[in-house]
């Protein structure tokens, strides 16, 4: 479907790309990952024809359409509502709409067999593309993304970026294209719609490529793994699991290739270094330069899964209770986020705060960090410190200063060395620590921020969606800081991988009460499991119970549908009756409409002529409630037996 040979791309004197070479078939469903800045993104812009090689080629088949995901989507604003953006998805069935619509306005003075026939062609066509359709499967996969049914008449331009990216992603779906390209795109979703995501990739008809740093997300919805690396692409048969299991093996089979023959290459130099000066051992010395210089050498192993040592100072420790809520409510308007709500949290809790958007979670994360008004009490522990990150805090990093200024003027207190240390646990080395804020990905300010957030001496932190914009490599060097971390936090979050390796509370708004699961993320979702399990058996308990009354019902049903059976079946014989009256006036009218007499008398000729498009509309008419009609009778007898 699509094949990139020898592809080679550089920016500047630096290859991103060199000779790499991809094949694409029909239903792939591919996750392609690797370090930020290794060129994910840049390789869909160049197979989207964004950006061209520098060499190489790549080929697509003619019937293969691209749809792209990608965040400069963010900036498309509109004033139709989102269920319209979405239905763009259909322009050639919407164009047949169009055009149906203008041929029945022309019919109410044109009654002409051409009229006639060009609606009956273009209804044909828009009923081949489903077109009766189009509405419900755009609403389905809008309301599937999180959207209530509300939100779908309201514009486009009234939404967040991040509701907008769920627009465009709903349209790209609705597509189809034959191969589907999708950068970061759980980035703006909750959990609930991601997993949505995941079911509809699994079963789509056409070839997909994710860039994720979604761990779970890879694994539930793609089936090859191609990793970036040094300008090349490596595929790995299998979900990210699978990969990241066969890379260790492949890493560990190259270290011991590069070991041994790094062993052989000294044996090798000691040998020429000894007998250089022989002359009768000058054959055997030069042979071996030789091979030296033919020697393909194997790279050494670079493991990107870096373990990482950070160090916390806590100037003092919190009390047993860091926050306690206490008859805590809070609403917008109308809508209620939380009643009567009270929750604890205690000195070395761990908590995930998970659950759909709209539910309150970064409300009653401002709500525990005391900068939200409520009604109730909010009580704060002894010698709590706290350190807030979201989102927002890239926007006050100051652009102006390099990295390690940035952390300098954070107040921890901390050396250089300090400061450079923890700079590089996040994977900033050398001299990347005197690069300027305003130079650096989003990615790569959220590491910033992070990093701040870490250094400071607070003993609670509050972290809302700390792992957005980061790569995989950055989400597990979090992971292992928050396991090292000694002091309390709570976290919203979205991504799986990230809650299980780090809470041992599981928290979420139900009810606009705010439920505790005093486990860990695995343990919770068992658990939440068997209650859906035990909440379907008491339903079908239920069900059983008021068989004997459904009985009865049923038998009341069984007489009211005999009844209409009965009526409709009349109705049937009556509307039978009137088609046959109606052919039997078709066939007088295209008997005087052949009679050449009637040619030399034009009113009368017209007069016949609209006598019979009315006819001939009739009958269709007649027609199309016939077969609904039997359509009904059908069920009502189904209904019966």
């Amino acid at each position: 479907m699509l094949s990139i040979n020898n592809l080679s791309y550089y920016i500047g004197g630096r290859a991103l790309y060199e000779n790499a070479s991809l094949h694409i078939k029909p239903k792939d469903k591919i996750g392609l990952v690797g370090l930020n800045g290794t060129g994910k993104s840049t390789l869909l812009k160049l197979i989207n024809g964004d950006y061209q090689p520098s060499s190489g080629e790549i080929q697509k088949a003619k019937d293969c359409t691209i749809g792209f995901l990608n965040q400069d989507l963010l900036s498309y604003q509109s004033e139709d509502c989102i269920l319209d953006v979405a239905l763009e998805a259909f322009k050639e069935t919407l164009q047949l709409q169009e055009e149906i619509d203008k041929v029945l306005k022309q019919m109410e003075t044109d009654y002409s067999e051409e009229t006639i026939n060009r609606l009956a062609k273009l209804q044909d066509q828009f009923e081949a593309k489903e077109g009766y359709t189009i509405k419900a499967k755009a609403e389905e996969v809008l309301e599937g993304i999180g959207f209530s049914t509300l939100d779908l008449k309201r514009p486009l331009k009234t939404f967040s970026g991040g509701w907008r990216m769920r627009v465009m992603l709903a349209k790209l779906l609705l597509e189809k294209p034959s191969l589907l390209m999708l950068d970061e795109p759980t980035n703006h979703l909750d959990l609930p719609s991601i997993q949505w995501v995941e079911n509809y990739l699994r079963t789509y008809e056409g070839a997909v490529i994710v860039v994720s740093h979604d761990q779970e997300f890879l694994d539930n919805c793609i089936e090859t793994t191609v990793e970036v690396s040094n300008g090349t692409l490596t595929m790995y048969p299998g979900n990210y699991s699978f990969y990241q299991r066969e890379k260790k093996e492949r890493m560990e089979i190259q270290q011991n290739a590069y070991e041994n023959q790094q062993q052989m290459i000294k044996q090798t130099e000691r040998f020429i270094e000894r007998f250089r000066a022989k002359a009768s051992k000058s054959n055997q010395v030069q042979s071996r330069i030789k091979a030296l210089d033919r020697m393909e050498r194997v790279a050494e192993v670079v493991d990107d899964n870096i373990a990482v040592n950070f160090k916390f100072k806590f100037s003092q420790k919190s009390g047993r209770d860091v926050v306690v809520l206490d008859h805590v409510s809070k609403a917008y308007g109308d809508l209620v986020i939380l009643k009567n709500a009270s929750a604890r949290i205690e000195r070395g809790d761990k908590i995930a705060l998970i659950g759909a958007n709209g539910k309150g979670k970064s409300t009653l994360l401002r709500i525990i960090d005391g900068t939200e008004h409520i009604q109730g009490k909010r009580e704060q522990g002894h010698n709590v410190i706290k350190s807030f990150y979201a989102q927002h805090q890239l926007e006050a990093l100051n652009v102006d200063n390099e990295i390690l200024q940035e952390l300098q003027q954070a107040g921890s207190g901390k050396t250089d060395t300090e400061l450079r240390n923890v700079l590089g646990c996040f994977l900033f080395t050398n001299d990347d620590v005197f690069k300027k804020i305003k130079v650096l990905s989003g990615g790569e300010k959220s590491r910033v921020a992070l990093a701040k957030t870490l250094i400071s001496e607070a003993n609670f932190l509050l972290l809302d969606e700390p792992t957005n914009h980061l790569d995989i490599q950055s989400v597990n060097i979090l992971i292992q800081a928050l396991q090292q971390y000694e002091g309390t936090f709570i976290t919203v979050s979205h991504d799986r991988h990230f809650i299980r390796g780090v809470a041992n509370k599981i928290w979420y708004i139900e009810n606009q009460e705010i439920k505790e699961y005093p486990g860990s993320y695995e343990e919770f979702v068992y658990w939440k499991s068997q209650q859906q399990e035990n909440q379907a058996q008491v339903r079908q308990e239920e069900k059983s119970k008021t068989e004997p009354r459904k009985k009865v019902f049923n038998d009341v049903e069984l007489q009211q549908n005999k009844k209409e059976l009965k009526k409709k079946e009349q109705e049937l014989t009556q509307l039978e009756s009137k088609i046959m009256d109606c052919e039997s006036l078709k066939s007088e009218l295209e008997a005087a409409l052949s009679d050449p007499e009637n040619y030399s008398v034009p009113e009368k000729l017209e007069n016949l002529n609209r006598q019979y498009q009315q006819v001939k509309l009739k009958e269709d008419e007649l027609n199309r409630e016939w077969e609904q009609l039997v359509e009904l009778i059908g069920t009502l007898q189904e209904n019966i037996r």
